[in-house]
């Protein structure tokens, strides 16, 4: 099983990439191969699986990873396990149709070299069969700033931004699990909202290094509708409603 590399000499240095998954038969190849093609290869690489009905775990152990299955469903359940699961100091969570940069543990790595940074990710690209979405990319940049300087203007006033899911954001496990991990609770925004329990230790930023992911979401909802249900479940969250988050975010596979 493909579970680990010499890449890293010290545990400060191990990178696990951790993907939640659950019925992403149509997502996994590319992003499967992209983790077979890393250079230098993540040290581990852990597939949380949430009880898939479709072919995923087949196609995962068909690719020579490692399969856990998380004893909760839920992506913050998921993430929540693997982190705990995991051998390395720096843990990813990468969604299942989002494609890393082939450098991207070297990338890893330096960026969290920095010990003033406590959580940081790549800058998503939202692109599918029809090419880059660039509106759309661009104001998933741009609520990385605004969404803060309405929710949480405190933090924003240090530089905290506000990262989200497709953003494949990176942090140091043991600072995760001190923090009490991802807000089980919500079934959405949890990588906002472990932002905002990791600001206390550092900076919270994102590299300019893309990552793409996929605009599934945009094609069957439509341009505008999307980026209103973006923006209404960042507002409840903030809000404080988070059991029903999931019931305004429909699942698209």
């Amino acid at each position: 099983m493909k579970t680990a590399s010499m890449a890293a000499t010290n545990n400060v240095d191990r990178v696990t990439i951790l993907v939640p998954v659950l019925n992403e038969q149509l997502a996994l190849p590319a992003t499967l191969d992209r983790l077979c093609s890393l250079d230098p290869p993540a040290d581990e690489i852990l597939i949380v699986d949430g009880g898939s009905t479709d072919d995923s775990v087949r196609l995962v152990q068909a690719a020579g990873f490692r399969v856990l299955a998380a004893p909760k469903r839920g992506r913050a359940a998921q993430i929540n396990f693997g982190v705990r699961e995991a051998s390395s100091e720096i843990i990813c969570v990468l969604h299942a149709d989002t494609i890393l940069p082939i450098d991207a543990v070297t990338v890893m790595r330096t960026a969290m070299a920095d010990g003033r940074t406590s959580l940081a990710s790549f800058t998503p690209r939202i692109a599918g069969p029809q090419g880059t979405r660039w509106g759309s990319t661009c104001h998933n940049w741009i609520k990385t700033w605004y969404v803060p300087l309405i929710t949480r203007p405190h933090l924003f006033m240090i530089g905290v931004r506000l990262l989200f899911g497709d953003h494949a954001m990176f942090f140091r496990g043991k600072r995760f699990l001190e923090v009490g991990g991802c807000d089980e609770r919500l079934a959405v925004m949890e990588e906002a909202d472990l932002c905002i329990k990791l600001a206390r230790f550092g900076k919270v930023r994102m590299v300019p290094r893309w990552v793409w992911t996929s605009d599934r979401r945009i094609t069957k909802w439509g341009r505008w509708r999307a980026n209103w249900i973006y923006l209404k479940v960042g507002l409840m969250w903030a809000m404080g409603a988070r059991e029903r988050l999931g019931d305004h975010y429909p699942d698209i596979r």
